[in-house]
């Protein structure tokens, strides 16, 4: 299989296999109107298997959203067929409205326009918590 390069734009890297879709959805990549390329399971000598994703056109990535989906994935800006900058995601200590809380009794269930607010508890397992009422995710 053949991708072209991306000669400016992104190329979101080292995603775990079956991430890329979850990333491509949660950044709204299907409202681009230049080239994404979503890769699955390609091969990699670190992971095994990865996800890619590359866009024709230099983006504001959230990198609270990748990092939440994925801590491990990295950012890659490039510039004329080089790299110019990469940045590493990690896991954010507090997201907000990028994840919904599931408690039905949750005050963001009722109250419609309150942030969804998580706060990170649990790195090593990240797992995150409700602020309002406690509820964890994953």
């Amino acid at each position: 299989m053949n991708i072209d390069s991306v000669k400016n734009g992104i190329v979101i890297d080292h995603i775990k296999p079956g991430k890329g879709m979850e990333i491509y959805e949660k950044l709204n990549l299907k409202e681009l109107e230049c080239s994404v390329a979503i890769i699955t399971n390609a091969k990699s000598k670190k992971m095994g298997k990865k996800d890619i994703i590359k866009i024709d056109k230099n983006i504001e990535v959230s990198m609270e959203m990748v990092g939440f989906i994925d801590s491990k994935a990295t950012i890659n800006i490039v510039k004329e067929d080089k790299l110019i900058e990469k940045y590493h995601a990690k896991l954010p200590s507090n997201i907000v409205n990028v994840a919904n809380c599931q408690n039905p009794r949750c005050i963001t269930s009722l109250e419609k326009e309150l942030d969804q607010i998580f706060e990170l508890t649990d790195e090593e397992n990240e797992i995150y918590r409700c602020k309002y009422c406690e509820m964890s995710i994953k």
